[in-house]
Parts: C-alpha cells; sequence; structure tokens
C-alpha cells in the first residue's frame, strides 16, 4: 500500500508511540490533532517556558506583584493553541515537500487524511481562539502577539530562501518572552530584550539539533537548514549558541535584580544544554530527538530558578 493509501489513524513516525491522541480520540478528531501535534507537547511546552520566563523575570523586577499564576494558565492554553495554528498553516505551506521526507510524508496533508482547504478552515479555528485568549491582556502585550504573527507567516519559507530558518524560528518561538514581561509592565525594557535575545540563539541550536533527522532527505530535495549550514562543524556551532543563550539568561536575570539564587539553579540548565551537545549523534536513530525533546527541562529549571529567586 503506497503512502497516499495510508488510512487517517495512520501515526506519523516521529510521534510518541501510544500517545493520547491514538488511544483515545475518535477517528475523525486524529488527524485535525496530527496536524496541530496533539501527540507531541513538546512543541507547545517549548513555545510556553519563554512565556513563564517573561512572566518569572517580571515577578523578579517587582516583588511585590508577584509571578502572575493566571497570566501563565492563560499562556499556556494559548501556545497550544498557537503551535497548533503555527503548525498546521506550516503544513499546509509544506504539503509537496512533505511527500518527500521520510518523516514527515504520513502527515495528515500529505497523506491525504486531510485537505488543504479544511486544514486550512481548522487554521482560522485555532487562530481565532488564540486571539481570545490573547485579548485579555493589555493593549501593549495584544499588539506585541499580532506582530510575532508576522514572523510565524514568514517561517515556512524561510527553508527556500535561507541557510538560516532556524533563526526564523527563533525570533518566533522566543517571542513569548516579551509577551510574557509586557503582560505585567505593559512596555518593554533592557531584562526582557536580553532574555528574547537568548531564546533565540536556544531555539537556533536546538532545532539545530531537530534538524539533523532530516539532513539526508533535505540535502535531496532542496531544503536548507542550518544542521546542512555547520556541517562537520555541528556541535562546536550549537555549544556556541547555547553558550551566548545562557550569557544573555543571565545578563537578562541580573539586570531584572536576580541574584545568587536565580545563578546557582540555573547552572542545572547549562548543564543540561552541556549534555546535549556533548552526546548528540546524527548517526545514532532518536539520538537527535531525544535531546531535542530534553529542552523541555530546560524550560522547567529556568522558571523554578526566576520563581526560587523572586521567592528568596
Amino acid at each position: 500500500m503506497s503512502d497516499m493509501n495510508q488510512s487517517p489513524s495512520a501515526t506519523v513516525p516521529d510521534a510518541k508511540r501510544g500517545n493520547w491522541l491514538d488511544r483515545y480520540a475518535p477517528a475523525w478528531l486524529k488527524p485535525y490533532g496530527r496536524l496541530a501535534r496533539w501527540d507531541r507537547p513538546i512543541g507547545f511546552y517549548l513555545l510556553f517556558w519563554p512565556c513563564a520566563w517573561g512572566l518569572g523575570l517580571a515577578a523578579v523586577a517587582n516583588p511585590a506583584q508577584g509571578f502572575d499564576w493566571w497570566g501563565a494558565v492563560l499562556m499556556l492554553i494559548g501556545a497550544i493553541l498557537m503551535r497548533g495554528a503555527g503548525c498546521t498553516f506550516n503544513d499546509i505551506v509544506d504539503r509537496d515537500i512533505d511527500m518527500q521526507v521520510a518523516r514527515t510524508r504520513l502527515r495528515p496533508i500529505p497523506s491525504g487524511a486531510v485537505t488543504a482547504r479544511d486544514a486550512l478552515a481548522f487554521l482560522v479555528a485555532q487562530a481565532l481562539l488564540g486571539s481570545v485568549i490573547l485579548f485579555q491582556f493589555n493593549r501593549f502585550t495584544v499588539w506585541a502577539g499580532v506582530a510575532s504573527l508576522v514572523l510565524v507567516a514568514i517561517y515556512p519559507f524561510m527553508k527556500r530562501v535561507t541557510w538560516w530558518p532556524q533563526a526564523f524560528l527563533g525570533l518566533a518561538f522566543s517571542y513569548g518572552a516579551l509577551v510574557g514581561w509586557t503582560s505585567q509592565t505593559g512596555g518593554l525594557a533592557w531584562p526582557p530584550v536580553l532574555l528574547y535575545a537568548g531564546t533565540i540563539l536556544w531555539v537556533i541550536g536546538y532545532d539545530t539539533i531537530y534538524a539533523l533527522q532530516d539532513i539526508e532527505d533535505d540535502a535531496l530535495v532542496g531544503v536548507k537548514s542550518t544542521a546542512r549550514l555547520f556541517g562537520d562543524h555541528v556541535k562546536p556551532a550549537v555549544a556556541t549558541l547555547y553558550a551566548g543563550a545562557y550569557m544573555l539568561w543571565m545578563a537578562a536575570g541580573v539586570m531584572a535584580g536576580a541574584g545568587i539564587v536565580f545563578a546557582t539553579l540555573s547552572l542545572l540548565a547549562a548543564a543540561m544544554l552541556a549534555w546535549q551537545v556533548w552526546t548528540v549523534d546524527a548517526d545514532e536513530p532518536d539520538n537527535p530527538r531525544f535531546r531535542f525533546d530534553s529542552n523541555k527541562y530546560v524550560g522547567i529549571v529556568l522558571t523554578l530558578a526566576l520563581l526560587a529567586d523572586w521567592v528568596w
């Protein structure tokens, strides 16, 4: 049976086996859930944690105001919706490329489980729900969120025109650092800008590791990536990106008023990043994906470090 004749319930190769979508969702919902990557929550974790960092940084800068727990809940819901919308848009744009890549040819659109028109309707529905979440915040944050849509819209096309599509992903996926801060302060300052810059480097680094999975297929179909650009120098390149990210995070924390508690606890995040670089091996199946997935723990650690410094 050809890939185009796969059942709508067929599992995408890089999805986690036995995920809740495969086990519990009705058959009609599964392909849409796969469009939104509900079977792979790592994406919305990585989109949400910069939001939490922005909130935590604002709490450190203004301890009396504290950490906005309700804002965090709203941003988590928003991250799920907007990550789903972004993935749906990406799949619509990349449907021809996805058919040529082993890891992606069973995605809902190239496999025929969902039409491009139905995927577009699903995209609009997610975006509208996401806008409901965004409008719960102040005007500055609303406009900042709207501005981020430009980055989301252009990202899928970048792999066709530049060796640095991961940089554009970083600009979009790191935006939560600004949203989290501005939701509490109504404006920008140097700490969230440094946090945003560091997070961009982090995203470029971890998505370079992720792109190692597709490096051979990407070369065949002409898709550009930093994984292909760096070639045999992937490890030192990602190490440099991660080191820059960590230094900028530390600078953001210091400028916001964080002290020894944040600096000490954040060393665990640095150790996790170093482990990724030291052990990544593109020739070992699932090795890059596992290291990519571990970045959710980096997000947790930095959030807890900021919360601990605020409490302290």
